[in-house]
This record gives C-alpha cells, structure tokens and sequence, in this order.
C-alpha cells in the first residue's frame, strides 16, 4: 500500500458451537464490514467455524462435510471485496483431522491452509484426543490431491503486493521454545497471524502480551492475535475475545479481554519500517526459502502480457491510517515510565562521566553555566558524578561568563542553582575579551552577524579549556542531540568539550529529566531554579536582551520548533522514512496541534536542509554516552559523509510544496 500501510483486522465472532452455517454468516458479515473500513487482511480465532470447545464431535462426518461447504461459501464472498480472511476450522486430510487456518483469499479457488504443529494435551486442553499434530510441517508438504485446497508450510506473499508476506501458526505453536513464526520471519514474512482459542484465567492476558511482543521484537515483524469468544462452551473455560496486535515489540491496538467482543480490532502495519529494521539489523538471517505460496488479486494490481506484476504506487489506495504516531517519540506516555527511563538515563550519563574522569584521574570537572536547559541538566549530571564517586561537589567547578545577551534571568538562576547544589562558581565576564577580539579582526561591534554571535561562544569555550588546563580538569560539554542533529553550536566554540554528557538526549526529553531531578532530589532550593529553568524560553543569549532586559534571541523562531525537529529525526534516524511519508505521518501527529500543514512542511525542509548541510560538525563531536535508539556519533550509530547531496529529498520536498499548492488553488486555477 501507499507509503508501506496496509490495513489489517481481527474479530472474535460471537458463535454457536455446532452452528457452523450461522458461524458462516457471521463470520462473511464480518468481512463485508472490513472490506468496506478498507482492511486487506482479517483473521478470526482458532476454530471459529465450529467452535473451539466442540469435544468429540469433531469426529463427526457431519460437521467435517459442513465445514468444507461452509469455507467454499465463505471463500465467494471474499472474492467480491478484495481481502484475504485467515479462519480457523478443522479439517480431513492425508486421512488425519487437523486443527486448521485457512488462509481464503480472492483468486479463483485461492485457499491454503496451514495445520497446527503442537498440540496442547495438558492441563485443561485435549487437543491430542482429536486432531493430528503436523510436526515439522510434514503433512502439510504432502500434495494435496482435491484440487480445491492446497497446503501452506510457509510464507504466503501477494504477487500485486510483493512486500506484503505473512505467516500464519496457531495458539500453542507460539507458546513452544521454538515457534514456527521464526522460520516464517526468516522466510520473509513481516506479518504473523495467529488464530487462538486461549482461555481467560488470572494474569494470563498480560503474559500473552509480553510473549507477543517479545516475539514480534526479536523477528522484526508485526504479530496479529485473534483470541475465541463469546458462544464457546464455559463448561470448564471462559474466552475473552482477547484480540491485539504488536509490531516490532510495540503495541499497536487492542480488543482486551472481554471488551468489543465480536467487535473489529483494525489497526495499519507499517511494511516499509519493518524491511528497514531487517535491513539494518545484519543480525537478523533471512533463510529466503523457495517454499512461498502466492495468493493473487486483492484489488491493487493486475498482471501484464507476460505475467508480470508492475504496480504504480501512484494508483494505489491511500490508507486511513487509525494508529497513533505520538507527538514526542522520545517521550513516553506512562508518567512512571517517564520517570524510570528518566533514571536511567541519569545514570547512564553520570557513570560514562565517572568513567572518564577516573580514567583521566581528572582533578575538576569546568562547566559553563549559563542557567539554560542544556547546561542545567549537564551539572545535574555533574553533581550525581560526584555522588557515584564519593567525591566533594566542590570538585565541579562552573563558569558563568556573561557578555552582551546574557540576561538578568538566566546569570541569576545559573548562580543559584550552582549555589543550591554546592559546586564551585565563579564569573568571568568575556566582554573585554570578546570587545578586543573584534578589534583584532576588524569587526564592527554594531553588525551583528555570525561573527558577532560565534565569537562569544569560541571565547566562552577557549576560557573553559584554559581553566581545566589549569586545573587538570575536564571540559563537560552541554549541546544536546536535537542541536547536533541542526548543527545549531559554533564550530569550535559550544561545539567542543572534552566529554559531551549531553550528546544522547533530544531537547523535548531533555526537558522531562531536568523536571524529573526537580521533582526526587529533595532539595526544595535546587526545585524552585529548576523550574524558573524550565519556564526559560530557549536561547543562546548571543544577542543583546530587548527593551525589558529579556531575551531576545529565541531558538525555536530561528530554527523552529525542538517538537517537530525531534519528531523528525527519530522517524529519519531510527526508521529511515523518507519525506513523503514523514511528512504525512507528522501531519497525522500534530493534526489537533497549532501547526498547521504548511508550518509542518516549511520546518521539515529546513531539518533536512540543515541535517545534511551541518554534518561537518557532528564527524568530529568529543566522546559522549549513547542513552536511546538514536544517536548521532561518527563512531557509533550515524557514519554520513559531509559532503553528502540531500538532493533527491530536497526534490520529494519540492514536489510535496507543489502539490500543496495545488490543492490549496481555487478550483478555476488548479
């Protein structure tokens, strides 16, 4: 589909057990409904022709004959909508009853099933007294003589769509030390569905969540369930028409127990994030087996004369997207979450300082101070090293260094938070230094260029490195990630430390540790300047402060806004999505936000612009912790040229301004 989207669904029926032509109607009812919501695949629970809870009369010729009338039914129906339906039925096979999924797409006699492989026999489960287990796929390699079914021991792909492949197992075939869903992902499929009829006992919902998403993160794929509900036997079991879907570990959407039973549970996988993930990680091993079967005809492409699929992406259906793509990525949503990996990060970032400077045996961690943000949150790191150390915080010594922006504001609370966790200050106003300096090169101190504004910040870090020569010390660097990613730093000015602590964090998460620190260090003095920190608008302060005395210069008119930019870089860096769809993505995240489409796009050219245009300085950053799945280090995680072209994106980005201008245009002048 569109930009790597496709459509999928679940539904756990409400049956009758033994009515399989009611089944029957419920279940192409069902499709009709996701046919029209626009779902291209929907699966249905284990059984759910029969039911689940049937005992012995699964033997039964009866019910056998019935169900394969029942599916040939259910398959004409699928061929009208263009959707393919994964139900759950037994069937008579090689003279063996086999738990099945019958996988019906639209193609003239298109079904191919797949045999459970373990059959539970413990417990409260007795699979084993009716059905055959197909150990190993054995069976289902056999050539089915019928004509009308064919066996399925693989992946399954649509020759009109040739990224879409998916695999199919069935309830206990996960639950075994190794699923037949890790050959399925190693022969390609990027979708596991899987049809079960689990029963509902305590605590037992959140363990198939966890085993789900553990599964789907380890084989780099999305991961459908589809639990039995309502209508089967409550004898000995009750089912909850649990039904969810997790794509490469993260949870997509959920039916939970005994919520909008026999309701569908649609959600959009992302095919284009997963095959990056498979081609990213060199450690995931694709067996590329021979053993696919193709399914044909869902409505999106037809072959030419010589057989040959060609679909225009042009032509294909754009995908209503329903999942959620969150506005700060690097932010989680749970509160507690937040301040667990705001923990971690802490300490991630305090114990590479510690290491450091014991290897150094540095004597003195300098620090310029400037009441910001950024180097709040570094000497937070600074005085949680010293605590890991068993050290005096005297130990840290921090700098303010005024100049011709600096404010009343900001040089107060970098005083007092200094002051409040009991590290060495001193001030060194730099605008003699800074003033001599324009002399020396013949610069107007009244022209405010790049040269006004770069030649504080260099004077600033040549004081800070002299200070820790001095002093045996450390140079801490404060720039966060957000930065590096714009190249919003001077060249070897705030650009260059000798430990950059901050390297690895995004401004809009930055944010959250420095609350984070207000709020558990139990210092109701450090709390208070921090968040008259965290109420500061952010800036460099290289520009004299307006009329009032406050800042001036404010990043985010300059550059635009950190939430956009960091919602930029984590869909680029962590899954390489390319304009079109980043730009599409976005505007589904901030549609209720105050940017509009056009702010949206206008800040998107300039993160590319400036991503490609600044990578200079990011090939030669100081040593600095990694602490999330993106990170910019040269050494690490991102190895780009700098003299890398952002051509073919600043054109994907030329021709989205056109299009938006014409579809802005008065219908007349389109």
């Amino acid at each position: 589909m569109k930009d790597g989207f496709i459509k999928i669904a679940a539904c756990a029926p409400k049956i009758r057990l033994g009515d399989l032509k009611y089944n029957a109607d419920i279940i192409i009812e069902t499709i009709k409904k996701a046919a029209k919501a626009g779902v291209r695949l929907i699966a249905f629970p284990e059984l759910c022709l029969t039911g689940y809870t049937l005992g012995d009369l699964f033997e039964h010729e009866l019910i056998l004959d019935t169900a394969e009338k029942e599916l040939l039914r259910i398959q004409k129906e699928v061929a009208k909508h263009h959707i393919i339906a994964v139900v759950g039925t037994p069937l008579r096979y090689c003279g063996k009853l086999l738990n099945c999924a019958v996988v019906i797409s639209p193609e003239q006699g298109g079904m191919k099933f797949v045999a459970k492989q373990n059959l539970p026999n413990y417990g409260e489960f007795y699979e084993a007294r009716h059905f055959a287990a197909d150990t190993n796929r054995e069976l289902s390699r056999i050539v089915d003589r019928c004509g009308w079914l064919e066996p399925c021991c693989s992946t399954i792909e649509l020759e009109d769509v040739p990224d879409f492949r998916f695999g199919v197992e069935i309830c206990e075939d996960l639950w075994v030390a190794d699923a037949p869903s890790n050959t399925l992902a190693k022969n390609g499929a990027l979708l596991i569905v899987n049809c079960s009829a689990g029963n509902e006992i305590i605590g037992k919902a959140d363990y198939r969540k966890k085993l789900v998403s553990v599964q789907s993160a380890k084989t780099l794929s999305a991961y459908l369930y589809v639990g039995a509900g309502e209508g089967e036997s409550t004898s000995d079991m009750v089912f909850s028409g649990h039904c969810f879907c997790y794509e490469n570990g993260k949870l997509l959407a959920e039916n939970k127990p005994f919520e909008n039973m026999g309701e569908l549970m649609i959600t959009e996988i992302d095919l284009g994030r997963l095959l990056y993930e498979r081609r990213r990680l060199n450690t995931f091993v694709s067996s590329l087996s021979d053993e696919k079967v193709y399914v044909t005809d869902i409505g999106l492409a037809k072959p030419d004369e010589n057989g040959e699929i060609h679909p225009d992406a042009a032509s294909l259906p754009t995908t209503k997207l329903t999942r959620r793509f969150e506005r700060t990525p690097f932010v989680p949503n749970d509160a507690g979450e937040v301040n667990a990996r705001a923990r971690d990060i802490l300490m991630i970032q305090a114990m590479g300082l510690k290491r450091r400077m014991e290897q150094i045996n540095a004597k003195s961690a300098v620090i310029g101070i400037s009441g910001g943000l950024d180097s709040s949150l570094a000497l937070l790191v600074c005085a949680k090293t010293c605590d890991l150390m068993g050290a005096d915080r005297k130990l840290i010594h921090a700098i303010t260094m005024p100049c011709f922006g600096t404010t009343e504001r900001t040089r107060s609370n970098a005083v007092k938070l200094c002051e409040a966790l009991g590290v060495r200050i001193d001030t060194v106003d730099i605008t003699a230094s800074v003033r001599q300096h324009f002399s020396d090169i013949g610069h107007d101190e009244s022209d405010h260029s790049v040269v006004y504004e770069n030649a504080q910040a260099r004077i600033r870090t040549l004081v800070l490195m002299d200070v820790a020569n001095k002093e045996n010390g450390l140079v801490i660097g404060t720039g966060d990630l957000s930065e590096l990613a714009l190249g919003w730093a001077t060249y070897n000015g705030d650009h260059m430390s000798m430990y950059g602590v901050n390297a690895g964090v995004p401004k809009t998460l930055l944010k959250y540790l420095v609350r984070f620190y207000a709020d558990t260090c139990g210092d109701d003095n450090v709390k208070t300047v921090l968040e008259s920190v965290l109420d500061t608008p952010i800036s460099p302060e290289l520009l004299p402060p307006d009329e009032s005395g406050n800042i001036a210069q404010k990043t985010e008119d300059l550059v635009g806004p950190y939430e956009l930019h960091d919602f930029f870089l984590y869909y680029v860096l962590r899954w390489g999505y390319p304009p079109k769809k980043l730009y599409r993505v976005a505007k589904e995240a901030f549609r209720s936000s105050e940017y509009s489409d056009e702010v949206i796009l206008k800040w998107l050219k300039n993160f590319y612009r400036r991503f490609f245009n600044q990578q200079f300085k990011r090939n030669c950053l100081p040593d600095g912790p990694k602490v999330g799945s993106v990170c910019l280090s040269p050494r690490g995680d991102w190895r780009m040229p700098s003299d890398a072209s952002c051509r073919i994106w600043m054109d994907e980005l030329d021709e989205l301004t056109r299009h938006e201008t014409i579809v802005c245009l008065p219908h007349k002048e389109k």
